[in-house]
């Protein structure tokens, strides 16, 4: 059976694992980086209109600070995000389903939103809102993950930054099926691969569903 890579950092990587397996998917866990959280100054929580969260990791490093924030309204970028923010105790005002700039396209133009991010990040190209930025927590690369089984499987790219990665550790890429959550994830991971695929929507659903239609393709010949 073809093996699914999921390079994601922990605990994504496990959760994705676990949701591949009931898909049928041999998958593994093999995370690029790690992720942990940074020192940072919480701006007056008064002066804005909500919370943008664009990962869950947010929640999950932002540490004590962000009880000063419990009272605001969160705008995430997906549905595994808005999930995190509920169940810290955060109201959810509206949940994106494809992408930060669509989020943003959708909710009032005039808010002031407190971005609670990574230090990794694609900034929103044509926001309407007034975004202050602040990062709270950071990937590091983990330096020699194991890839042996990277070999004729299927490798799970969830962002830009994992496929920049991914194509640093790998010389052999004929073999290699990418399965991309979005088109600037797929465009970081180059060319000289198997097959490069776009997930319909950019949710870990979405690309498992890729992986499984990669996994029923037939070797070429």
């Amino acid at each position: 059976m073809t093996t699914v890579l999921v390079l994601r950092p922990e605990p994504g990587a496990t959760a994705t694992v676990r949701k591949a397996r009931e898909l049928g998917l041999e998958a593994i866990a093999v995370p690029l980086f790690n992720v942990e959280p940074v020192a940072w100054q919480a701006p007056e929580p008064a002066t804005f209109d909500g919370l943008l969260l664009t990962s869950a990791n947010a929640v999950r490093l932002g540490g004590s600070a962000l009880e000063a924030y419990r009272g605001l309204p969160i705008y995430a970028v997906g549905e595994g995000t808005a999930e995190a923010a509920h169940a810290a105790g955060f109201d959810i005002a509206a949940t994106g389903d494809a992408g930060v700039d669509r989020l943003l396209g959708s909710i009032e133009p005039d808010l002031k939103l407190l971005h609670l991010c990574g230090s990794d990040r694609r900034d929103p190209e044509s926001a309407k809102q007034e975004i202050c930025r602040v990062t709270v927590y950071r990937a590091t690369p983990i330096e020699i993950p194991e890839l042996a089984e990277a070999a004729a499987g299927i490798a799970l790219i969830h962002s830009p930054r994992a496929g920049r990665r991914f194509a640093e550790l790998v010389t052999d890429r004929a073999s290699i099926d990418i399965a991309a959550i979005s088109r600037a994830a797929a465009d970081a991971v180059g060319a000289g691969w198997r097959t490069i695929a776009t997930a319909a929507q950019p949710t870990d659903e979405a690309l498992l569903a890729l992986a499984a239609r990669l996994c029923d393709k037939p070797d070429p010949k």
